[in-house]
């Protein structure tokens, strides 16, 4: 099986890490280096698959958004790979094919990568852990989960 060090450079592997821990306090170092990986073989099951509805779990999304905020690291990775791989916010987390998460990974084994399984549950209110992002994303505009509408309006106070 193929392995997530082959994919980025170690620092930035860490920096992403760091990022997830950011946006989840207290968070242990080594389930953010899972939440990482899965991340990483995402986007790479994505880049392989483009015109399979694939999406990550809200655990896993925690990762891609890591990965998305290190943009030089995300750019060279996303080159690499041959395809960019860009990202629709979800609005409606109710709104998902419940076969989606079981299609994802069966598409990052496709790609060579191992699955952390435990990362990969449905979107409901029991969590392996609290993530910062409480709605369904997807690396398609065109996939079953509705994508946010862009561009969305700013949040006003009333006066």
């Amino acid at each position: 099986m193929l392995t997530v060090s082959d994919l980025i450079s170690p620092a930035a592997f860490l920096s992403v890490v760091g990022t997830v821990q950011d946006a989840n306090p207290g968070m242990d170092g080594g389930m953010a280096q899972r939440i990482a990986s899965e991340g990483l073989k995402f986007v790479v099951a994505f880049a392989k698959m483009p015109d399979v509805a694939l999406a990550p779990s809200r655990v896993v999304d925690e990762g891609w958004h890591a990965l998305i905020l290190h943009t030089k690291v995300y750019e060279e990775l996303c080159a690499s790979l041959g395809d960019f791989v860009h990202h629709y916010p979800g609005y409606d987390p109710d709104n998902y094919d419940p076969l989606i998460l079981v299609r994802t990974q069966d598409a990052i084994r496709i790609a060579g990568y191992d699955v952390d399984e435990e990362l990969w549950g449905a979107p409901t209110g029991d969590q392996l852990i609290a993530v910062s992002v409480k709605c369904q994303h997807s690396a398609s505009d065109t996939g079953p989960i509705k994508p946010m509408p862009a561009p969305r309006p700013p949040f006003r106070d009333k006066p």
